[in-house]
């Protein structure tokens, strides 16, 4: 298959374009103003070869953001304004180009070709680009991979481009559309589902490009409340969930999901049981069974390579979305993330920035939510009470970037009993302290410490003091 035609005259290879295709797509949107709205979404005015294309339809988009009407009048009299009339060829080439469409209903068909040509020379360009790259021998080879890969990547997924600046109109009815559709929809929600009603109700889910931090002091539950999450959203809402996993392996995090979605004790997870009919045992062989039924639809997807680098995540986070539709990334921890550009005399709060802004950056290139678990600083447990935003641990670029940050606290009495015993159901508190688009709160969790999971609370079987509990 030719990539490039010849050139008859010069004999020189010619970027990928089709004459006629673009053509065919101006005239059609003069004879029908209508067909811009299909349109739109497919072409640019990058994606036409002929500069004179090019301008004609900027001049058409111009028209149509006034709502003005787009014929040979219109058109011929902007361009004359702009004095670009005889660069074009004049109002003869405009005629010209109304008489050049087989059909105005086609004109979808037209832009879709004229958009392949442009995604070809678009290959070609960036095949140049990487060869430029490869003969950089100075250069670092994560750094320029990364580069290469989003290059590509770049490409496959803005098909028709989009500029920097977008016009609010078009803007105000997909909002509009977005606010239709979550009205007559009982359980719609704008972002991921978490899995907790009492979680979404504040939040409204996850929402697209924002980076969440989930942070609290070691042995709180991070692990176990992102894992529920991913769980929850990814077995009941077949959410596509990515999970780095820098602390556990991956047969560690299987063993916590299985026990959480059984409701079995996770030390017989880990060791096993010797199975007995008709007892006990049987029945959590079975629990265990069933489950990991369920578990095997669940589109889950786990990285647990050690010391990965926010390069090697990006490019790995990429392919997941291209290959499976990645619509929720979870990172655990960023603490214990390896920065792409660390210096031997970088602080720890340098790296950590770095690692922080490069997550949020991911959340934007994805556009999917990126959540981070966070280790808190030992001042929460020092000045004792609830975590703040300062006890963020190592940089105060994390409150920065983060759109989101959500803690774990419980208070002593919740988590032990009056002989100081570590109770097996825990009382905590999922305070969100930050919220960039959003209301502030807290949602009320019960943390099972046998099976590492969290639930929600039933309030239905408790009286007036545990409402005004719920009420806090």
């Amino acid at each position: 298959m030719h990539i490039l035609t010849l050139d008859e005259k010069t004999g020189l290879r010619v970027p990928p374009h089709s004459l006629e295709a673009e053509m065919a797509l101006l005239g059609s949107i003069m004879l029908r103003p209508d067909a811009i709205y299909e349109v739109l979404d497919i072409v640019i005015p990058a994606s036409f070869y002929f500069e004179k294309h090019k301008t004609i339809f900027e001049t058409m988009l111009e028209l149509f953001g006034k709502h003005q009407p787009i014929d040979i009048l219109s058109l011929s009299s902007r361009l004359k304004e702009k004095e670009l009339l005889e660069r074009i060829g004049g109002v003869t080439f405009l005629t010209e180009l109304s008489s050049a469409v087989p059909s105005s209903a086609n004109a979808k068909h037209y832009a879709e070709i004229v958009m392949k040509k442009y995604m070809m020379r678009q290959l070609i360009e960036a095949s140049e680009h990487l060869s430029h790259l490869g003969f950089n021998e100075a250069g670092d080879l994560e750094e320029i991979l990364d580069q290469a890969e989003k290059k590509v990547f770049d490409i496959t997924e803005h098909f028709a481009g989009s500029t920097r600046f977008k016009d609010l109109v078009p803007l105000l009815h997909e909002a509009f559309e977005r606010f239709e559709k979550l009205s007559s929809a009982e359980h719609e929600l704008r972002g991921v589902h978490t899995g907790y009603k009492s979680l979404d109700d504040i939040l409204g889910g996850f929402q697209n490009s924002d980076l969440i931090i989930i942070a609290a002091r070691p042995s709180v539950g991070k692990t176990a409340l992102a894992l529920d999450i991913a769980r929850r959203t990814a077995n009941i809402y077949q959410t596509p969930v990515g999970i780095f996993s820098l602390e556990m392996s991956a047969d560690q995090l299987v063993d916590r999901i299985v026990a959480a979605q059984s409701r079995t004790d996770s030390s017989i997870i880990r060791k096993g049981i010797r199975i007995q009919k008709g007892t006990w045992r049987d029945d959590v062989f079975k629990n265990i069974r069933d489950s990991l039924d369920e578990l095997s639809r669940t589109p889950i997807y786990i990285d647990d390579q050690p010391g990965n680098t926010i390069m090697k995540m990006r490019s790995a986070a990429r392919k997941l979305k291209i290959e499976k539709g990645l619509k929720l990334l979870i990172v655990d921890y960023l603490q214990l993330m390896a920065p792409s550009s660390a210096r031997t005399n970088d602080s720890m709060v340098q790296q950590v920035t770095e690692i922080s802004r490069s997550l949020k950056h991911l959340a934007r290139e994805l556009n999917i939510p990126v959540v981070a678990l966070s280790q808190l600083s030992r001042a929460v447990e020092t000045r004792g009470g609830k975590p703040k935003l300062s006890d963020l641990r190592d940089s105060g670029s994390i409150e920065q970037d983060a759109d989101l940050v959500i803690f774990i606290h419980s208070n002593e009495d919740d988590i032990r009993d009056e002989n100081g015993k570590m109770k097996e159901i825990q009382r905590k508190e999922l305070i969100i302290a930050k919220h960039r688009n959003g209301p502030l709160g807290n949602a009320i969790l019960d943390y099972h410490t046998r099976f590492n999971t969290f639930v929600e609370i039933d309030y239905s079987n408790y009286g007036k003091a545990e409402e005004e509990f719920k009420s806090l």
